[in-house]
């Protein structure tokens, strides 16, 4: 079902067969995102995403929208922090169409002026939309908390005075910088044919050639800290986390694991004890920020503010509980078989499968098939789960962050402090 390709160029092309369904879903992904980026041009990455949309040498903004449209198919982009991707989801016979449109927008965006002054306004809207919620940008607080001064703990969608300075000249120079064979993977999943899709693929990448240097994984250091930010809103919005594992870390695994046992469902600890038994949160749950060089692991939660204290305190109990006691083996096997049960369904869109391509291809250099993740999460014990959790939750690498109606002075949080 998994195939690779390479191109004379350097460029790869990864494909997943999916025979019993009718879509297929294609993305071009450039290695580059905004842990890539200086500074003085922090959200570039995503700007750049943003412009390949706005016109071609063959296509305007509106005529890219009506082909697309006209078949029924989804285009679409996203930035994060270590990638972009361009992708479309269309009917298996337009696939060509599709290939041929994401292809004139990679390679052929004219970078106009006026549709840039344009876009940098809808994408200073996004950033106020970003700040106006609240339950989103407490992980940007976290993060940035957690790796302070990092080009990993800022926002990928950038600031307003970083992105009103871009010029079209700027995304030229990041694209010719950062975009290029050695840095590109073609992606698809569905109802195609490898050997035909690399066919189209080397078709309209013929002329796409040269190198560029690939971005090193950052592995910053974890700074925890407390950052309480005064917002006027109906709840406050509160991350506890620590330093947590990289997406290259082979105890990946046993921290899934860990994390579903925390807070992964609705018979997790967290939700359990948080919102069944107390009554003090409709959303509650624990994550990973899993990047190639480095991680964190958090709990978030929103409650009104009187109830923080409490919500803060709950948490660091299921920390030191994990920490302190071995999970049982009933507990174990209900975290992993709903830990595969997600995997499977997971599998079921061709959207999903062509993610996980892309990124196992950036992060690893080959598919990690769902046998060899489900092998690996049922080797998983008790004592590796007791281990990690009294390596990673260690009260001195806690930090906390809120938002919302709350003062520094209300909360009593000295987990931090070595």
């Amino acid at each position: 079902m998994y195939r690779k390709t390479i191109l004379p160029n350097g460029l790869r092309i990864v494909t997943e067969t999916m025979p019993a369904v009718r879509s297929a879903t294609l993305g071009i992904w450039a290695d580059v995102g905004s842990a890539a980026e200086s500074g003085e041009q922090r959200g570039i990455s995503h700007l750049v995403e943003h412009m390949l949309f706005k016109g071609t040498t063959r296509r305007s903004a509106r005529q890219i929208a009506e082909t697309m449209d006209g078949v029924g198919g989804n285009l679409n982009a996203f930035t994060d922090k270590e990638s972009t991707c361009y992708y479309a989801k269309v009917i298996d016979r337009h696939v060509p169409l599709a290939m041929d449109v994401l292809a004139d927008m990679f390679l052929h965006s004219t970078f106009d002026p006026g549709e840039l002054a344009k876009e940098q306004k809808v994408v200073l809207e996004e950033i106020k939309m970003y700040d106006d919620s609240p339950d989103e940008s407490i992980h940007d607080h976290f993060i940035q908390t957690m790796w302070s001064g990092a080009n990993l703990g800022a926002p990928t969608i950038g600031f307003a005075e970083t992105v009103s300075r871009v010029t079209p000249d700027d995304l030229r120079a990041h694209m010719a910088a950062r975009y290029a064979p050695n840095s590109v993977v073609i992606a698809a999943a569905g109802n195609v044919e490898h050997d035909r899709f690399v066919e189209i693929v080397a078709e309209n990448f013929a002329d796409f050639s040269g190198s560029c240097e690939i971005p090193q994984p950052e592995r910053p250091s974890t700074t925890p800290a407390t950052l309480v930010t005064k917002k006027d809103s109906e709840q406050a919005y509160l991350v506890l986390g620590t330093r947590g594992l990289s997406a290259r870390d082979e105890r990946r695994y046993t921290l899934s694991v860990l994390d579903t046992i925390l807070g992964g469902g609705m018979s997790s600890r967290l939700f359990q004890e948080i919102r069944e038994k107390r009554g003090l949160v409709y959303t509650v749950y624990s994550f990973q920020a899993a990047y190639r060089g480095a991680g964190l692991f958090g709990v978030y939660a929103g409650t009104s503010p009187e109830n923080v204290q409490q919500c803060v305190d709950v948490i660091g109990e299921q920390l030191a509980l994990a920490r302190d006691l071995p999970v049982d083996e009933s507990e174990l096997s209900l975290a992993k078989e709903h830990i595969k049960g997600s995997l499977t369904l997971s599998l079921e869109s061709s959207s999903g499968r062509m993610i996980r391509l892309g990124r196992n291809e950036f992060a690893f250099g080959r598919d990690i098939e769902p046998e060899e993740i489900e092998a690996r999460i049922d080797a998983v014990t008790t004592a590796d789960v007791h281990a990690l959790a009294q390596e990673l939750l260690s009260e001195t690498n806690q930090g906390l962050c809120i938002l919302g109606p709350v003062d520094e002075t209300d909360v009593e949080f000295a987990r931090s402090a070595a």
